[in-house]
Parts: C-alpha cells; sequence; structure tokens
C-alpha cells in the first residue's frame, strides 16, 4: 500500500511540475504570441486604459489624449494635426500606427524598458509604465514657411541642419487631420475609407516615401562626380561637348533648354543647365564612378530610417552608355525622396560631410527626465572638401546669375540647383519642380540650412513649370525662416 501511495505520490508531483512548466511556456515563452493574437481584446484595453505620451514641436506638444469615457478609453488628439501629420503620422485604435506614431509607439505608449527603474524586471512582467514623450528636431516657424510655401499644391518639402542632420521641417502637402481617424466609430471609419480613397492622396507621405525623377537637381551629384573622378579639373574649362548631344551607341541626340551650351565649362553649364555637358561628363566619369558617388550621398540606401521608413533613392547599377547619360541628368531610372535631395544640398553645405538625417532631438520620461538623446553622426564623406568647395561656388552662381535667382535672400549667402524633372509615357506628364539649396548667414561661420522642395502640380499649365519659377521661392520662404531673416 505504502508502495502504491509513493508511485502515485510521484505521479501527482510529475503533473504538477508539468502544469508548472507548462504555466511558465505560456505566461514566459508564449506570451508575446498570445498578447498579439487578434482576438485578445486586453492589450488593447490596457493600451489605452492610460492617456498616450506627447510629440512635441519647440517643446510644445502637438498630440494629446482624450478621455472618452469608453472601453478603449483615451483616444488620441492633434494639435495644428495637418501641419504636423507627416511628423507624428497617426495612432488609431482601428488602424494602428504611422511614422513617429509608430516608430517610437514603445515610448509613447509606455511599453520601452527604458521608462522603468527596472527594466528586466519591466521586460519580464511587461507590464506598462507612464508613457514618455518625444521631442522632435521640428523648427515650428520653418515648418509653418514650408506648408504655407507649397499652398496646399502637391508636393514636398524637406529643410535640414547641414552640420548636425537634424530635420528643420517635413512637409507633405495635401495632408490631413490624423485626429480624424483616431477613435473607433463610424466617423473614423469613413474618415479613413474618405482619405484612402483620395485621388491627391493626402495620406501619401511625400516627403519620406514618394520617389521622383530628381531632373536637373541631380546635376550637382554628376559634378561632384566628374570632379572627384577627375573628368573635370578645372570649373572654368571647356567640356569639349557638342549641341545636341548624341546618346552613346544611338542615333538619339540630347538637347538643351539653354542657350550657350555647346562646349561649355562646368559653371556655364550648372547656371543654365545644360543637359548635354552632364550627360557628357556622366558617361565619362563611368558606372562605377557614378554609382559610388551616388551612394556616398545615400542612394541605393533601403535601410535609411530617421526614425520613421524612408524610401529608397535608386540609381540604377546596370546600365549602358546611354542609358548613363539620362541618368546622370535625373532622368531613366533616377528616383529620388526630397529627404534624399535634401542630403545632397546639406552635404555640399558641410564641406562634404553628410550627416545622418534625424528627426528626434530627445526622449523623456513622463517626469521629464532624459532617456536618451540623439548625437549628430556622419553618414558617410561624400566628396573632398576641394570639391565640395568648388560645388558650393557653383550653386552660388547659379543663384546669383543663372536659373536659380528666384531663391535669393538679402541677408544671406545662398547656392542653388535648379530642376525640372520629366516622366509619364512618353514624358508626356506635367513635368516636376525642383529646387534644392543652401544658405548661410551674413557673419555666421557656416551654412545653417539645406532645403529640398519638389512641386507635383498636376493644374498648372505644362509650358510654366519650372524649378526656378515654381519650387525656388518656396525655398527661398524656407530659408529665410531657418535662418531668422
Amino acid at each position: 500500500m505504502i508502495r502504491q501511495i509513493r508511485h502515485l505520490s510521484a505521479f501527482f508531483l510529475l503533473l504538477l511540475v508539468a502544469l508548472l512548466l507548462n504555466a511558465s511556456r505560456i505566461q514566459v515563452i508564449d506570451a508575446e504570441e498570445y498578447e498579439d493574437n487578434q482576438a485578445n481584446r486586453r492589450k488593447n484595453i490596457t493600451r489605452y486604459s492610460a492617456p498616450r505620451g506627447d510629440i512635441l514641436v519647440d517643446g510644445e506638444p502637438v498630440t494629446g489624449s482624450r478621455d472618452t469615457g469608453e472601453r478603449l478609453r483615451y483616444e488620441r488628439t492633434y494639435v495644428n494635426g495637418p501641419l504636423y501629420a507627416p511628423v507624428t503620422g497617426y495612432a488609431s485604435q482601428i488602424y494602428g500606427t504611422a511614422l513617429l506614431e509608430d516608430a517610437e509607439d514603445d515610448i509613447l505608449s509606455g511599453a520601452d524598458p527604458r521608462l522603468s527603474l527596472f527594466p528586466l524586471w519591466h521586460a519580464l512582467t511587461r507590464e506598462r509604465e507612464p508613457a514618455g514623450d518625444v521631442h522632435t528636431t521640428i523648427a515650428p516657424a520653418v515648418q509653418r514657411a514650408a506648408a504655407d510655401g507649397l499652398g496646399g499644391a502637391r508636393g514636398a518639402v524637406v529643410a535640414l541642419e547641414p552640420d548636425t542632420g537634424k530635420i528643420l521641417a517635413l512637409v507633405s502637402s495635401p495632408s490631413y487631420d490624423p485626429e480624424q481617424i483616431s477613435g473607433n466609430g463610424d466617423a473614423a471609419v469613413g474618415a479613413w475609407q474618405r482619405l484612402t480613397g483620395a485621388e491627391n492622396q493626402p495620406m501619401l507621405n511625400r516627403a519620406l516615401r514618394q520617389t521622383y525623377p530628381p531632373g536637373s537637381v541631380f546635376k550637382v551629384v554628376t559634378a561632384a562626380a566628374a570632379l572627384e573622378q577627375g573628368v573635370v579639373t578645372d570649373a572654368d574649362e571647356p567640356t569639349d561637348t557638342p549641341a545636341p548631344y548624341t546618346l552613346p551607341g544611338t542615333r538619339t541626340d540630347l538637347t538643351n533648354e539653354a542657350r550657350g551650351c555647346e562646349d561649355a565649362d562646368l559653371r556655364r553649364a550648372m547656371e543654365v543647365s545644360c543637359n548635354t555637358v552632364f550627360a557628357k561628363l556622366g558617361v565619362e566619369a563611368g558606372l562605377d564612378g557614378m554609382v559610388d558617388t551616388a551612394e556616398k550621398f545615400g542612394f541605393n540606401d533601403d535601410g535609411l530610417r530617421v526614425p520613421s521608413r524612408v524610401a529608397a533613392s535608386v540609381f540604377d547599377t546596370d546600365m549602358n552608355d546611354a542609358q548613363l547619360a539620362l541618368s546622370s541628368i535625373g532622368q531613366y531610372n533616377t528616383a529620388a525622396t526630397p529627404l534624399q535631395m535634401a542630403m545632397v544640398a546639406s552635404a555640399v553645405a558641410d564641406d562634404g560631410r553628410l550627416r545622418k538625417p534625424y528627426l528626434i532631438d530627445r526622449i523623456t520620461d513622463s517626469e521629464g527626465d532624459t532617456v536618451a538623446v540623439t548625437r549628430p553622426r556622419t553618414y558617410e564623406r561624400t566628396m573632398d572638401s576641394g570639391t565640395a568647395e568648388v560645388l558650393r561656388e557653383l550653386m552660388r552662381d547659379v543663384v546669383e546669375n543663372g536659373t536659380g535667382t528666384n531663391a535669393a535672400l538679402p541677408g544671406a549667402e545662398v547656392g542653388g540647383k535648379t530642376g525640372t524633372a520629366q516622366h509619364g509615357v512618353g514624358n508626356e506628364g506635367i513635368p516636376y519642380a525642383w529646387f534644392i539649396s543652401w544658405a548661410q548667414k551674413d557673419g555666421a561661420d557656416e551654412p545653417g540650412v539645406a532645403v529640398a522642395v519638389v512641386v507635383e502640380d498636376a493644374a498648372a499649365d505644362r509650358a510654366d513649370i519650372s524649378g526656378g519659377g515654381n519650387a525656388a521661392p518656396i525655398a527661398r520662404q524656407v530659408m529665410r525662416a531657418a535662418l531668422g531673416l
């Protein structure tokens, strides 16, 4: 009998151990799987049971939380929602999160272990802490100037601080109010359907997620490659370029909108934007030379985060010489985000150093104590400082004597490059108007801002589209605000 009791006790002990192991597996090993299961409502109830942390611009919250008294208690609110939507994104009880609301969701929802005094215990228990706040690098006056400059036209503006990589403005137009989709009622569903179905795509972040043919603003990259590869050693020496220029291996002639491009030197070619000169220089720099320079500026990088995901800008790595010629003037398969082209202008402004762009200045906990700070980091040395000096001089000439005179700014030294990018089948689409620039306030030691503007206004007359006419005045407003002029 005693033997049987011992066997039975051992059996029950084994069952108890198995039960404890299974409970541990469910609560520890499989906890995340159960927590993320769509049928688990407890996660959402917990998530919205407390106010969400705020996203701040210049120390002021541009987000908030409203107590609805419902089961999903706190609903996201936004201050100047359309102005800052390209920065904040949205936090919706139905549709999830986007942009900063998504990239920093753990901080804003209180799930990040860094918000706890005991991070390891927090990671084990998965308890939520009081939410933290995200302080952005956005300068409100610069953001407003960019939005006002676009005036509702389709397009985007990005402004960077060259010596740090801080994003001072990030505007996409048209925009939307993310508060309309915050809740979980019929109004939020209707707003989502209206916004996602709109022809003008207000929820598309054109500054970060849309790539465009950069057209002639890409000629800054081609000029850098030509100088770095030794194809051009003197910006005032003739380039021996015919006009028109026959694309290598074809009978197709490339022409110019401007006059005076035949055998033009690099300075003249930049001032009036000679297609023929830059196409020929790109071919002479070679595919490897052009790819190397483009990638140093950030092209072909599909891992760029700010911390929101950025669409990869593209410079093809497998082309014949005719295709390379067109790519060197920002056409063929070449495509860039506005952020990418702001990075190009920024690298020129910062003596050839390209800083990694970023949107978050610091993160604080619920008590206002700093949890993390973003330090400026060099993304890449794009070119020799001597090359950058030549490019700054050439871009100044564009604004003083060339196609970019509309960007001239009293009280500052400005360098820029215009672009009018063709697109569509047979180039039948309304051209995109581009302008990239940098500005240095009189008396300052270094440039204070780099800007990229693209305007895709389908309502405009094709003949009236130009980077100098449509985009440069917007850049001037942004630069003026950034420099405090």
